[in-house]
């Protein structure tokens, strides 16, 4: 098994390296068999249903409904589950723009799901990250 990863938020911050997916990605309920089926990239059981994190393209094949369209930005620097402070950090800078984060945080990395309209931008923002000084 590989290290749990960087605690240090200067040191996650300055090897941040957002990398920007090329597919569209939405959120929408589904079931459990949706779900087997679909194989979406996350799911999140809530009391009023499972949320599914898949491809706009598997959601139309299904005909299932969402509100928005989003491109997910992994920030491939290997962070911790127990780093403090990235999670403010990037929702913060994007914020100050004016772009939502919808943030998942997985085992390896954090993938920022960001509306497709404005990834680029985003991305930009999140690379500011690494060359601007950050907190101590």
């Amino acid at each position: 098994m590989t290290a749990s990863g960087i605690l240090d938020l200067k040191a996650l911050l300055t090897g941040l390296e957002p990398k920007l997916l090329s597919e569209k990605y939405v959120f929408c309920i589904g079931t459990e068999g949706q779900a087997h089926r679909l194989s979406p990239i996350a799911t999140f059981r809530e009391v009023e249903g499972l949320t599914l994190v898949l491809t706009k393209a598997q959601a139309d094949e299904a005909g299932l409904a969402y509100e928005a369209t989003f491109r997910c930005i992994t920030l491939t620097v290997h962070s911790s589950l127990e780093a403090v402070g990235l999670t403010a950090a990037v929702s913060t800078a994007l914020a100050e723009q004016g772009i939502s984060a919808n943030v998942i945080a997985a085992y390896y990395h954090d993938h920022v799901f960001v509306p497709s309209e404005r990834a680029e931008e985003a991305v930009n923002v999140l690379r500011s990250l690494s060359t601007s000084p950050s907190p101590s």
